[in-house]
């Protein structure tokens, strides 16, 4: 009986680590080529599973794209998640900058992809943008509101701060290539992300303080 009862655990955790395997082998193709240049084949081959494999869990290269931008969504929106109006506004901001650039650091290429799927107008992520993205940002927009009529942060519009935050974090990743020119580094030198995420803070905590 126990052996049976270890059964559906063990399958699920080997279902979980094959699709797993699969977004990871499609992320990396993804973000290289794009939908249209990606082979399910490769894909397969990356992910060490047969093509009919891959197809019982992503039944078409759509779906395999869309799961893949959705586990980016839910990776770069944790720490808008993590926001909450209880906080010290200036000190969640500099954690919010802190954990998006470690996104940027540890998640590369789902930014880029994330970059180029918003470039295309985000033909197959329009949907969750207007729906999830959307109330979320709504959500947290009201808390740094309610910052600033408290007299806690800076008159700022939310909206236009969170579009700072990211195209500013998100840089590192998106044009990595870049900042390694001109700097000779990249976010992966822990010397350089903290010196990255020191300026990055002053030159937006300064700009919403309170004076």
């Amino acid at each position: 009986m126990k052996n049976d009862e270890k059964k559906p655990g063990r399958r699920s955790r080997a279902v979980a680590a094959k699709r797993a395997a699969i977004l990871e082998a499609a992320l990396t193709f993804f973000s290289q080529y794009g939908i249209h240049g990606t082979s399910l084949d490769k894909v397969a081959e990356r992910a060490d599973v047969s093509k009919t494999n891959l197809l019982y869990y992503y039944p078409s290269k759509e779906v395999l794209y869309i799961a893949v931008l959705k586990e980016i969504l839910d990776v770069w929106l944790a720490p808008l998640r993590a926001l909450r109006h209880d906080q010290d506004p200036l000190t969640a901001i500099r954690k919010y900058i802190r954990l998006k650039l470690e996104v940027s650091r540890d998640h590369p290429q789902a930014s880029r992809l994330f970059c180029l799927e918003m470039l295309q107008g985000a033909p197959l992520l329009k949907g969750e943008l207007a729906g999830d993205l959307k109330a979320l940002v709504d959500e947290k927009a009201a808390i740094i509101e309610q910052w600033i009529v408290e007299g806690r942060l800076a008159g700022v519009q939310p909206q236009h701060l969170f579009f700072l935050l990211w195209a500013t974090t998100q840089h590192y990743a998106d044009f990595a290539s870049q900042v390694e020119a001109i700097t000779g580094q990249t976010l992966s030198d822990p010397e350089f992300f903290e010196q990255t995420l020191e300026n990055v803070q002053r030159m937006i905590i300064e700009g919403i303080r309170v004076r």
